[in-house]
């Protein structure tokens, strides 16, 4: 079964978080929202959360796939060490990172996108740009287990590309066998 790692802050942009939350979990992922607490969150529409784990809890744990929903969430999660660690062990071990909107901001403090194509929301150009990407602008941007998209209006398309990507992963890991 693939393991999805959602991460979550204050200020989350509310679609961001639940939807990819909810779609993971109807593929039949087992999907894990983590946060630095075990408290409720408020989204910036005014849904609230509360994690299933903290983020110390799965510092060390494995997944297919880590998602970064946007919103003013990436602005606070990349000041924590263990996030910037955790995505970038992730990365590194050629599992999915994928962030959106405001997300990219964690993927720039982890050092993941210098040289890699991707997008993010256009008030975060310069940021990406300037941390050495090549910003694309396009609504979704997949450079290999890296993939970026824009706004809560490119999320379909978004999660149609990790969803297929995680597929692939579990039939070659299948073929392996």
């Amino acid at each position: 079964m693939k393991r999805v790692l959602i991460l979550l802050e204050e200020l989350v942009e509310d679609v961001e978080f639940i939807y990819p939350y909810l779609r993971f979990k109807e593929e039949g992922y087992e999907v894990i929202s983590s946060a630095p607490s075990m408290r409720e969150y408020r989204g910036k529409k005014g849904m609230s959360f509360k994690p299933d784990t903290t983020l110390k809890d799965v510092i060390h744990e494995n997944f297919d796939c880590v998602f970064i929903p946007g919103g003013y969430a990436p602005d606070r999660l990349r000041r924590y060490t263990e996030v910037l660690s955790l995505v970038k062990r992730h990365h590194d071990e050629g599992k999915l990172v994928c962030a959106v909107c405001h997300g990219p901001w964690v993927l720039i403090s982890a050092k993941l996108v210098r040289g890699r194509r991707v997008t993010g929301f256009i008030a975060i150009k310069d940021d990406l740009i300037n941390a050495g990407a090549e910003y694309t602008g396009e609504p979704i941007e997949a450079d290999k287990n890296l993939i970026t998209a824009t706004d809560p209006n490119s999320m379909l398309e978004m999660l149609k590309v990790i969803i297929r990507k995680l597929n692939k992963m579990e039939r070659s890991e299948e073929a392996k066998e």
